[in-house]
Protein backbone atom coordinates (compact mmCIF):
# COMPACT_ATOMS: atom_id res chain seq x y z
CA UNK A 1 0.00 0.00 0.00
CA UNK A 2 0.95 3.38 -0.58
CA UNK A 3 1.65 6.18 1.55
CA UNK A 4 -1.47 8.79 2.11
CA UNK A 5 -0.26 11.84 -0.16
CA UNK A 6 1.21 15.35 1.40
CA UNK A 7 -0.56 18.86 1.49
CA UNK A 8 2.03 19.49 -0.73
CA UNK A 9 2.98 17.00 -3.01
CA UNK A 10 2.68 17.49 -7.00
CA UNK A 11 1.62 20.93 -8.79
CA UNK A 12 0.03 24.30 -7.27
CA UNK A 13 -3.12 23.66 -8.98
CA UNK A 14 -4.54 26.91 -7.89
CA UNK A 15 -2.32 29.08 -10.13
CA UNK A 16 -2.76 26.63 -13.13
CA UNK A 17 -1.64 23.74 -15.33
CA UNK A 18 -1.12 23.15 -19.14
CA UNK A 19 -4.10 21.53 -20.04
CA UNK A 20 -2.14 19.96 -23.09
CA UNK A 21 0.13 18.50 -20.67
CA UNK A 22 -2.83 15.86 -19.44
CA UNK A 23 -3.72 12.53 -20.65
CA UNK A 24 -7.45 11.41 -20.62
CA UNK A 25 -8.24 9.18 -17.44
CA UNK A 26 -4.70 9.64 -15.67
CA UNK A 27 -5.21 11.67 -12.84
CA UNK A 28 -3.02 14.26 -11.58
CA UNK A 29 -2.01 15.00 -7.96
CA UNK A 30 -1.59 18.47 -7.05
CA UNK A 31 -2.68 20.42 -4.03
CA UNK A 32 -4.88 23.91 -3.57
CA UNK A 33 -4.97 25.87 -0.73
CA UNK A 34 -2.76 23.84 1.33
CA UNK A 35 -4.92 21.04 0.39
CA UNK A 36 -4.21 17.24 -1.60
CA UNK A 37 -6.29 17.55 -4.60
CA UNK A 38 -6.90 14.96 -7.67
CA UNK A 39 -7.44 16.69 -11.08
CA UNK A 40 -9.12 13.88 -14.04
CA UNK A 41 -9.82 14.85 -17.59
CA UNK A 42 -12.15 12.17 -18.84
CA UNK A 43 -12.69 13.03 -22.35
CA UNK A 44 -13.94 17.10 -23.14
CA UNK A 45 -15.21 17.12 -18.99
CA UNK A 46 -12.35 18.23 -16.35
CA UNK A 47 -12.74 17.19 -12.65
CA UNK A 48 -11.34 17.64 -9.55
CA UNK A 49 -11.72 15.87 -6.03
CA UNK A 50 -10.04 15.31 -2.56
CA UNK A 51 -7.29 13.35 -2.97
CA UNK A 52 -7.71 11.05 -0.23
CA UNK A 53 -10.12 8.14 0.10
CA UNK A 54 -12.36 8.61 3.09
CA UNK A 55 -12.10 4.96 4.48
CA UNK A 56 -9.15 4.00 5.71
CA UNK A 57 -6.58 6.85 4.32
CA UNK A 58 -5.23 5.35 0.76
CA UNK A 59 -4.12 7.75 -2.06
CA UNK A 60 -6.78 8.16 -4.77
CA UNK A 61 -3.95 9.18 -6.93
CA UNK A 62 -3.48 5.30 -6.94
CA UNK A 63 -7.18 4.47 -8.04
CA UNK A 64 -9.09 3.09 -10.83
CA UNK A 65 -11.24 5.21 -13.12
CA UNK A 66 -14.57 3.75 -14.42
CA UNK A 67 -16.28 5.90 -16.65
CA UNK A 68 -17.21 9.49 -14.20
CA UNK A 69 -16.47 7.65 -11.21
CA UNK A 70 -13.17 6.97 -8.92
CA UNK A 71 -12.57 3.31 -7.32
CA UNK A 72 -9.67 3.28 -3.97
CA UNK A 73 -7.38 0.69 -4.71
CA UNK A 74 -7.35 -0.45 -1.10
CA UNK A 75 -10.95 -1.22 -0.58
CA UNK A 76 -12.33 -0.66 -3.54
CA UNK A 77 -14.78 1.95 -2.16
CA UNK A 78 -15.81 4.13 -4.96
CA UNK A 79 -16.66 7.92 -6.04
CA UNK A 80 -18.35 10.02 -8.15
CA UNK A 81 -15.96 12.46 -9.75
CA UNK A 82 -18.56 14.90 -10.66
CA UNK A 83 -19.52 15.84 -7.09
CA UNK A 84 -17.31 13.49 -4.93
CA UNK A 85 -20.42 11.84 -3.01
CA UNK A 86 -19.74 8.27 -1.94
CA UNK A 87 -21.46 5.78 -3.85
CA UNK A 88 -20.94 2.36 -2.28
CA UNK A 89 -18.89 0.75 0.27
CA UNK A 90 -16.87 0.32 2.80
CA UNK A 91 -16.72 4.02 2.75
CA UNK A 92 -19.66 6.12 3.93
CA UNK A 93 -18.60 10.07 3.63
CA UNK A 94 -17.65 11.33 0.16
CA UNK A 95 -14.51 13.27 -0.51
CA UNK A 96 -14.58 17.66 -1.24
CA UNK A 97 -14.80 18.32 -4.72
CA UNK A 98 -13.66 21.70 -6.33
CA UNK A 99 -14.56 23.97 -8.86
CA UNK A 100 -12.30 23.79 -11.90
CA UNK A 101 -11.97 26.87 -14.29
CA UNK A 102 -10.38 26.49 -17.77
CA UNK A 103 -8.76 30.02 -19.44
CA UNK A 104 -7.14 28.55 -23.11
CA UNK A 105 -4.78 26.25 -22.69
CA UNK A 106 -4.59 26.81 -18.42
CA UNK A 107 -6.58 24.87 -15.84
CA UNK A 108 -7.13 26.19 -12.80
CA UNK A 109 -8.80 24.52 -9.28
CA UNK A 110 -10.21 27.66 -7.66
CA UNK A 111 -11.84 26.31 -4.72
CA UNK A 112 -14.55 23.80 -2.82
CA UNK A 113 -18.12 23.52 -3.82
CA UNK A 114 -20.36 23.89 -1.34
CA UNK A 115 -21.36 20.76 0.63
CA UNK A 116 -24.58 19.59 -1.28
CA UNK A 117 -27.71 18.89 1.08
CA UNK A 118 -29.98 16.59 1.13
CA UNK A 119 -33.46 17.01 -0.56
CA UNK A 120 -36.17 15.60 1.59
CA UNK A 121 -37.85 13.00 -1.07
CA UNK A 122 -41.71 14.39 -1.15
CA UNK A 123 -44.72 12.30 0.66
CA UNK A 124 -45.90 9.87 -2.09
CA UNK A 125 -49.14 8.05 -0.93
CA UNK A 126 -47.24 4.81 -2.00
CA UNK A 127 -43.77 5.75 -0.23
CA UNK A 128 -43.40 4.06 3.64
CA UNK A 129 -43.46 6.25 6.54
CA UNK A 130 -41.91 4.09 8.43
CA UNK A 131 -39.35 1.93 8.15
CA UNK A 132 -37.44 -0.47 11.00
CA UNK A 133 -34.23 -1.94 10.52
CA UNK A 134 -33.33 -5.00 12.55
CA UNK A 135 -29.78 -5.72 13.20
CA UNK A 136 -27.03 -3.32 14.06
CA UNK A 137 -24.14 -4.32 12.24
CA UNK A 138 -22.57 -3.20 8.15
CA UNK A 139 -25.81 -3.65 6.35
CA UNK A 140 -28.57 -2.53 9.35
CA UNK A 141 -25.99 0.62 9.49
CA UNK A 142 -25.63 0.74 5.89
CA UNK A 143 -29.58 0.95 5.76
CA UNK A 144 -30.29 3.55 7.62
CA UNK A 145 -27.35 5.75 6.39
CA UNK A 146 -28.66 5.84 2.76
CA UNK A 147 -32.17 6.44 3.53
CA UNK A 148 -31.24 9.28 5.05
CA UNK A 149 -28.72 10.00 1.75
CA UNK A 150 -31.26 9.22 -0.37
CA UNK A 151 -33.28 12.12 1.02
CA UNK A 152 -35.71 9.68 2.87
CA UNK A 153 -37.88 12.06 5.08
CA UNK A 154 -39.46 9.29 7.16
CA UNK A 155 -39.65 7.96 10.48
CA UNK A 156 -36.47 5.46 10.72
CA UNK A 157 -35.89 2.96 13.68
CA UNK A 158 -32.91 0.60 13.82
CA UNK A 159 -33.52 -2.17 16.49
CA UNK A 160 -29.58 -3.60 17.64
CA UNK A 161 -29.49 -6.17 20.32
CA UNK A 162 -26.01 -4.97 20.92
CA UNK A 163 -24.96 -2.69 23.64
CA UNK A 164 -23.00 -0.52 21.47
CA UNK A 165 -23.38 1.41 18.40
CA UNK A 166 -22.14 0.33 14.97
CA UNK A 167 -18.54 -0.60 14.76
CA UNK A 168 -16.28 -1.19 12.34
CA UNK A 169 -16.11 -5.09 12.82
CA UNK A 170 -12.76 -6.06 10.44
CA UNK A 171 -11.23 -4.12 12.62
CA UNK A 172 -11.60 -6.19 15.99
CA UNK A 173 -9.58 -8.98 14.80
CA UNK A 174 -6.51 -7.26 13.58
CA UNK A 175 -5.46 -3.56 14.45
CA UNK A 176 -7.96 -3.14 17.33
CA UNK A 177 -6.03 -6.91 19.04
CA UNK A 178 -2.70 -6.11 18.16
CA UNK A 179 -3.42 -2.52 19.85
CA UNK A 180 -2.61 -0.31 17.29
CA UNK A 181 -6.31 0.87 16.50
CA UNK A 182 -7.15 3.30 19.56
CA UNK A 183 -10.97 2.40 20.34
CA UNK A 184 -12.73 5.79 19.91
CA UNK A 185 -11.60 5.21 15.76
CA UNK A 186 -14.30 1.81 15.96
CA UNK A 187 -17.18 3.47 16.01
CA UNK A 188 -18.44 4.21 12.82
CA UNK A 189 -20.45 6.92 13.97
CA UNK A 190 -21.20 9.09 17.32
CA UNK A 191 -24.18 9.29 18.98
CA UNK A 192 -24.65 12.45 17.66
CA UNK A 193 -24.52 11.34 14.30
CA UNK A 194 -27.49 9.32 14.63
CA UNK A 195 -29.83 12.55 16.32
CA UNK A 196 -28.84 15.17 13.99
CA UNK A 197 -30.08 12.73 10.92
CA UNK A 198 -33.02 11.10 13.04
CA UNK A 199 -32.31 7.92 13.19
CA UNK A 200 -34.08 5.97 16.41
CA UNK A 201 -31.07 3.69 17.15
CA UNK A 202 -32.09 1.37 20.06
CA UNK A 203 -29.30 -0.72 21.98
CA UNK A 204 -30.03 -4.00 24.00
CA UNK A 205 -33.38 -4.52 21.90
CA UNK A 206 -33.96 -7.65 20.36
CA UNK A 207 -37.24 -9.03 18.09
CA UNK A 208 -39.64 -11.76 19.58
CA UNK A 209 -41.64 -11.49 16.78
CA UNK A 210 -42.34 -10.38 13.03
CA UNK A 211 -46.66 -10.29 12.13
CA UNK A 212 -45.98 -10.03 8.57
CA UNK A 213 -49.83 -9.37 8.21
CA UNK A 214 -50.39 -6.74 10.30
CA UNK A 215 -46.83 -5.42 9.97
CA UNK A 216 -45.81 -5.28 13.17
CA UNK A 217 -42.73 -6.16 15.67
CA UNK A 218 -43.02 -7.68 18.93
CA UNK A 219 -39.87 -6.63 21.02
CA UNK A 220 -38.93 -9.01 24.06
CA UNK A 221 -39.06 -6.32 26.34
CA UNK A 222 -42.75 -5.28 25.58
CA UNK A 223 -44.51 -2.82 23.00
CA UNK A 224 -44.19 -2.80 19.12
CA UNK A 225 -43.60 -1.37 16.56
CA UNK A 226 -44.90 -0.86 13.22
CA UNK A 227 -43.50 -0.76 9.45
CA UNK A 228 -44.12 -0.09 6.53
CA UNK A 229 -40.93 -1.44 5.03
CA UNK A 230 -38.48 -3.63 7.05
CA UNK A 231 -35.01 -4.80 6.32
CA UNK A 232 -33.75 -8.23 8.11
CA UNK A 233 -30.19 -7.98 8.97
CA UNK A 234 -29.79 -10.06 12.20
CA UNK A 235 -26.41 -11.37 10.57
CA UNK A 236 -25.00 -14.91 11.80
CA UNK A 237 -24.37 -16.29 14.68
CA UNK A 238 -20.83 -18.32 15.82
CA UNK A 239 -20.47 -22.00 15.85
CA UNK A 240 -20.05 -22.89 19.79
CA UNK A 241 -17.32 -25.59 20.64
CA UNK A 242 -19.10 -28.15 22.15
CA UNK A 243 -16.72 -30.11 24.22
CA UNK A 244 -15.50 -30.44 28.21
CA UNK A 245 -14.31 -26.70 29.22
CA UNK A 246 -15.62 -25.04 26.24
CA UNK A 247 -17.61 -22.62 28.31
CA UNK A 248 -14.82 -21.66 30.66
CA UNK A 249 -14.00 -17.64 31.32
CA UNK A 250 -10.02 -17.73 29.32
CA UNK A 251 -12.40 -19.24 26.56
CA UNK A 252 -13.69 -16.47 23.81
CA UNK A 253 -15.79 -17.04 20.59
CA UNK A 254 -15.60 -14.98 17.92
CA UNK A 255 -16.24 -14.54 14.64
CA UNK A 256 -16.55 -11.57 11.53
CA UNK A 257 -19.24 -9.92 13.16
CA UNK A 258 -18.03 -10.36 17.16
CA UNK A 259 -19.21 -6.88 19.50
CA UNK A 260 -17.20 -4.59 20.98
CA UNK A 261 -17.66 -5.70 24.28
CA UNK A 262 -15.98 -9.61 22.96
CA UNK A 263 -13.03 -7.70 21.65
CA UNK A 264 -12.82 -5.41 24.90
CA UNK A 265 -13.06 -8.78 26.73
CA UNK A 266 -10.44 -10.57 24.33
CA UNK A 267 -8.15 -7.59 24.66
CA UNK A 268 -8.09 -7.81 28.56
CA UNK A 269 -7.09 -11.52 28.62
CA UNK A 270 -4.86 -11.07 25.74
CA UNK A 271 -2.95 -8.43 27.97
CA UNK A 272 -2.18 -11.26 30.69
CA UNK A 273 -1.61 -14.18 28.24
CA UNK A 274 1.58 -15.68 27.47
CA UNK A 275 0.20 -19.31 25.76
CA UNK A 276 -2.63 -18.63 23.17
CA UNK A 277 -4.59 -21.44 21.51
CA UNK A 278 -6.55 -20.50 18.06
CA UNK A 279 -9.13 -23.07 17.09
CA UNK A 280 -10.10 -22.90 14.03
CA UNK A 281 -7.97 -22.15 10.72
CA UNK A 282 -10.20 -19.71 8.87
CA UNK A 283 -9.36 -16.29 8.03
CA UNK A 284 -10.49 -15.10 11.18
CA UNK A 285 -8.21 -17.37 13.20
CA UNK A 286 -5.72 -16.79 10.87
CA UNK A 287 -6.24 -13.34 11.35
CA UNK A 288 -6.55 -13.66 15.07
CA UNK A 289 -3.18 -15.66 15.61
CA UNK A 290 -1.37 -13.01 13.86
CA UNK A 291 -2.76 -10.38 15.93
CA UNK A 292 -1.84 -11.94 19.16
CA UNK A 293 1.40 -12.86 17.80
CA UNK A 294 2.40 -9.43 17.50
CA UNK A 295 1.27 -9.08 21.18
CA UNK A 296 4.41 -11.28 22.40
CA UNK A 297 1.81 -14.32 22.94
CA UNK A 298 3.04 -17.95 22.00
CA UNK A 299 0.37 -19.00 19.50
CA UNK A 300 -0.57 -22.83 18.66
CA UNK A 301 -3.24 -22.95 15.94
CA UNK A 302 -5.23 -26.16 15.90
CA UNK A 303 -7.90 -27.49 12.62
CA UNK A 304 -9.21 -30.47 11.62
CA UNK A 305 -8.28 -29.72 7.54
CA UNK A 306 -4.63 -30.91 6.48
CA UNK A 307 -4.01 -27.37 4.97
CA UNK A 308 -5.66 -24.37 5.96
CA UNK A 309 -7.92 -22.42 3.88
CA UNK A 310 -7.59 -25.08 1.10
CA UNK A 311 -11.01 -25.34 0.54
CA UNK A 312 -11.73 -21.71 -0.14
CA UNK A 313 -8.31 -20.68 -1.66
CA UNK A 314 -7.06 -23.62 -2.60
CA UNK A 315 -3.92 -26.02 -1.35
CA UNK A 316 -0.96 -23.55 -3.51
CA UNK A 317 -2.49 -20.52 -1.08
CA UNK A 318 -2.83 -22.16 2.24
CA UNK A 319 0.47 -23.72 2.06
CA UNK A 320 1.94 -20.08 1.67
CA UNK A 321 -0.01 -18.84 4.65
CA UNK A 322 1.02 -21.95 6.50
CA UNK A 323 4.49 -21.15 5.63
CA UNK A 324 3.97 -17.08 6.32
CA UNK A 325 2.64 -17.83 9.87
CA UNK A 326 5.29 -20.40 10.85
CA UNK A 327 8.20 -17.99 9.65
CA UNK A 328 6.25 -15.69 12.56
CA UNK A 329 6.64 -18.38 14.97
CA UNK A 330 2.88 -19.48 15.18
CA UNK A 331 2.50 -23.29 15.45
CA UNK A 332 -0.19 -25.37 13.86
CA UNK A 333 -1.69 -28.20 14.59
CA UNK A 334 -3.49 -29.79 11.56
CA UNK A 335 -5.89 -32.81 10.98
CA UNK A 336 -7.05 -32.82 14.46
CA UNK A 337 -9.04 -30.93 16.79
CA UNK A 338 -9.76 -30.00 20.33
CA UNK A 339 -11.11 -32.29 22.80
CA UNK A 340 -11.58 -30.53 26.36
CA UNK A 341 -10.08 -27.98 27.91
CA UNK A 342 -9.08 -26.94 31.32
CA UNK A 343 -7.30 -23.40 32.72
CA UNK A 344 -4.16 -24.44 32.12
CA UNK A 345 -4.16 -26.44 28.33
CA UNK A 346 -6.28 -27.57 25.44
CA UNK A 347 -6.49 -31.38 24.84
CA UNK A 348 -6.22 -32.54 21.24
CA UNK A 349 -7.59 -35.43 19.67
CA UNK A 350 -3.92 -36.68 18.58
CA UNK A 351 -3.12 -36.89 22.75
CA UNK A 352 -1.27 -33.21 22.38
CA UNK A 353 -1.95 -31.05 25.18
CA UNK A 354 -1.04 -27.80 24.61
CA UNK A 355 -0.44 -24.97 27.11
CA UNK A 356 -3.31 -22.15 26.95
CA UNK A 357 -3.73 -19.58 29.22
CA UNK A 358 -6.42 -17.68 26.36
CA UNK A 359 -8.28 -19.33 23.85
CA UNK A 360 -10.34 -18.66 21.15
CA UNK A 361 -12.60 -20.31 18.70
CA UNK A 362 -13.25 -19.56 15.49
CA UNK A 363 -14.59 -22.28 13.99
CA UNK A 364 -17.73 -20.77 11.81
CA UNK A 365 -21.58 -19.33 11.45
CA UNK A 366 -24.55 -19.92 11.16
CA UNK A 367 -27.04 -17.18 9.82
CA UNK A 368 -29.18 -16.16 12.65
CA UNK A 369 -32.89 -17.63 10.95
CA UNK A 370 -34.88 -17.95 13.94
CA UNK A 371 -36.62 -14.09 13.58
CA UNK A 372 -37.12 -15.44 9.93
CA UNK A 373 -38.26 -18.56 10.24
CA UNK A 374 -41.19 -17.45 12.99
CA UNK A 375 -42.46 -15.17 10.48
CA UNK A 376 -42.92 -17.87 7.73
CA UNK A 377 -40.03 -16.67 4.94
CA UNK A 378 -38.72 -18.48 2.66
CA UNK A 379 -35.49 -19.83 3.66
CA UNK A 380 -32.77 -21.77 1.42
CA UNK A 381 -29.97 -21.90 4.09
CA UNK A 382 -30.31 -18.34 4.78
CA UNK A 383 -33.31 -15.56 4.18
CA UNK A 384 -34.13 -16.21 0.54
CA UNK A 385 -34.03 -13.07 -1.52
CA UNK A 386 -34.66 -11.91 -5.05
CA UNK A 387 -32.23 -9.37 -6.97
CA UNK A 388 -33.91 -6.33 -5.29
CA UNK A 389 -33.33 -8.46 -2.02
CA UNK A 390 -36.98 -8.62 -1.36
CA UNK A 391 -37.75 -11.66 0.54
CA UNK A 392 -40.85 -13.78 0.39
CA UNK A 393 -42.91 -11.57 2.30
CA UNK A 394 -44.08 -8.24 1.12
CA UNK A 395 -42.02 -5.22 2.29
CA UNK A 396 -39.73 -7.40 3.52
CA UNK A 397 -36.01 -7.03 2.60
CA UNK A 398 -32.94 -8.61 3.93
CA UNK A 399 -29.40 -7.95 3.56
CA UNK A 400 -26.07 -9.02 5.18
CA UNK A 401 -24.52 -12.62 6.32
CA UNK A 402 -28.43 -13.85 7.00
CA UNK A 403 -29.52 -13.80 3.49
CA UNK A 404 -28.70 -15.41 0.54
CA UNK A 405 -29.46 -14.13 -3.46
CA UNK A 406 -29.04 -15.07 -7.01
CA UNK A 407 -25.92 -15.08 -8.21
CA UNK A 408 -25.80 -14.43 -12.10
CA UNK A 409 -22.31 -15.45 -12.38
CA UNK A 410 -22.30 -18.79 -10.98
CA UNK A 411 -25.88 -19.42 -11.73
CA UNK A 412 -27.17 -20.32 -8.21
CA UNK A 413 -28.00 -18.68 -5.04
CA UNK A 414 -24.89 -17.44 -2.76
CA UNK A 415 -24.59 -16.39 0.36
CA UNK A 416 -21.62 -14.48 1.67
CA UNK A 417 -20.43 -13.27 4.96
CA UNK A 418 -18.07 -10.30 4.27
CA UNK A 419 -18.38 -6.82 5.62
CA UNK A 420 -18.23 -4.26 2.41
CA UNK A 421 -20.68 -7.37 1.07
CA UNK A 422 -23.47 -6.52 3.82
CA UNK A 423 -23.10 -2.72 3.48
CA UNK A 424 -22.96 -2.65 -0.18
CA UNK A 425 -25.89 -5.02 0.22
CA UNK A 426 -27.54 -2.46 2.44
CA UNK A 427 -26.76 0.30 0.37
CA UNK A 428 -28.64 -0.92 -2.54
CA UNK A 429 -32.28 -2.17 0.25
CA UNK A 430 -32.20 1.69 1.17
CA UNK A 431 -32.84 2.51 -2.43
CA UNK A 432 -35.31 -0.13 -3.04
CA UNK A 433 -37.74 0.05 -0.03
CA UNK A 434 -39.14 3.08 -0.79
CA UNK A 435 -39.47 1.93 -4.44
CA UNK A 436 -36.62 1.47 -6.45
CA UNK A 437 -35.97 -1.72 -8.38
CA UNK A 438 -32.26 -1.89 -7.96
CA UNK A 439 -30.69 -4.95 -8.71
CA UNK A 440 -27.96 -6.06 -6.22
CA UNK A 441 -25.61 -7.82 -9.19
CA UNK A 442 -22.17 -6.66 -7.37
CA UNK A 443 -19.28 -8.38 -7.00
CA UNK A 444 -18.32 -9.59 -3.63
CA UNK A 445 -14.72 -8.22 -2.27
CA UNK A 446 -13.33 -9.38 1.15
CA UNK A 447 -9.77 -8.46 2.42
CA UNK A 448 -7.56 -9.89 4.84
CA UNK A 449 -4.45 -8.53 6.47
CA UNK A 450 -1.77 -11.01 8.42
CA UNK A 451 1.49 -9.51 9.33
CA UNK A 452 2.60 -6.98 6.47
CA UNK A 453 0.75 -9.97 3.84
CA UNK A 454 -2.61 -8.73 1.90
CA UNK A 455 -4.90 -10.50 -0.20
CA UNK A 456 -7.76 -9.47 -1.85
CA UNK A 457 -10.69 -11.48 -2.95
CA UNK A 458 -13.27 -10.97 -5.84
CA UNK A 459 -16.05 -12.76 -6.10
CA UNK A 460 -17.44 -15.93 -4.76
CA UNK A 461 -16.40 -19.53 -5.85
CA UNK A 462 -17.96 -21.69 -3.34
CA UNK A 463 -16.05 -25.05 -4.82
CA UNK A 464 -13.86 -24.76 -8.11
CA UNK A 465 -12.04 -27.45 -10.59
CA UNK A 466 -9.33 -25.68 -10.86
CA UNK A 467 -6.89 -22.52 -9.48
CA UNK A 468 -4.80 -20.62 -12.22
CA UNK A 469 -1.85 -18.81 -10.53
CA UNK A 470 -0.14 -15.67 -12.54
CA UNK A 471 2.74 -14.66 -11.08
CA UNK A 472 4.64 -16.05 -7.40
CA UNK A 473 2.75 -16.03 -4.06
CA UNK A 474 6.42 -16.67 -2.48
CA UNK A 475 7.35 -13.41 -3.68
CA UNK A 476 3.96 -11.55 -2.65
CA UNK A 477 3.06 -10.49 -6.95
CA UNK A 478 0.20 -13.24 -8.54
CA UNK A 479 -3.12 -13.35 -9.29
CA UNK A 480 -5.46 -16.98 -8.52
CA UNK A 481 -8.09 -17.36 -10.59
CA UNK A 482 -10.48 -20.20 -9.58
CA UNK A 483 -12.52 -21.81 -12.26
CA UNK A 484 -15.13 -23.93 -12.25
CA UNK A 485 -17.01 -25.65 -15.42
CA UNK A 486 -14.67 -23.26 -17.85
CA UNK A 487 -15.50 -20.31 -16.17
CA UNK A 488 -13.67 -17.77 -13.52
CA UNK A 489 -15.90 -17.04 -10.27
CA UNK A 490 -13.92 -15.67 -8.35
CA UNK A 491 -10.10 -13.94 -8.60
CA UNK A 492 -7.70 -13.25 -5.56
CA UNK A 493 -4.94 -10.98 -5.87
CA UNK A 494 -1.51 -10.46 -3.68
CA UNK A 495 0.53 -7.50 -4.34
CA UNK A 496 -1.47 -6.89 -7.79
CA UNK A 497 -4.16 -4.69 -6.13
CA UNK A 498 -5.00 -3.05 -9.67
CA UNK A 499 -5.53 -6.76 -11.32
CA UNK A 500 -8.04 -7.13 -8.50
CA UNK A 501 -9.98 -3.49 -8.96
CA UNK A 502 -10.33 -4.24 -12.95
CA UNK A 503 -11.44 -7.53 -12.12
CA UNK A 504 -14.43 -6.45 -10.03
CA UNK A 505 -15.03 -4.34 -12.69
CA UNK A 506 -15.18 -6.87 -15.15
CA UNK A 507 -17.45 -9.29 -13.06
CA UNK A 508 -19.99 -6.32 -12.67
CA UNK A 509 -20.41 -6.14 -16.43
CA UNK A 510 -20.89 -9.94 -17.03
CA UNK A 511 -23.11 -9.82 -14.17
CA UNK A 512 -25.75 -6.70 -15.66
CA UNK A 513 -28.26 -7.61 -18.26
CA UNK A 514 -28.05 -5.27 -22.05
CA UNK A 515 -31.27 -3.39 -20.73
CA UNK A 516 -29.13 -2.70 -17.53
Amino acid sequence: MSEQPTERSGPDLATGIALSTRTDGEPLLGHAQGEAVLLVKRAAELFAIGATCTHYGAPLADALLVGDTIRCLWHHACFSLRDGTALRAPTRDGVACWHVERHDDRVFVTGKHEAMATVARSADADMPKSIVVVGGGAAGNATAEMLRREGDGGKITMLSADEWPPCDRPTLSKNSLTGTTPEAWIALRSAQFYAEQQIDLRLNTRVAAIDTAKRKLRLESGGSIGYDALLLATGADPVRLDIPGADMPHVHTLHTLHTLADSRALIARAAQARHAVVIGASFIGLEVAASLHARDIEVHLVGPEAVPMERVRGEAAGRFVRTLHEQHGVVFHLGTTATAIDGQQVMLANGTALPADLVVVGIGVRPALALAEQAGLAIDRGVAIDRFLATSAPGIYAAGDVARWPDRLSGAPIRVEHWVVAERAGQVAARNMPGRRETFDLAPFFWTEQYDFMLGYVGHAEGFDDVVIDGSLAERDCKLSYWRGGQTLAVAVVGRDFEGLRTEVEFERALRTPEE
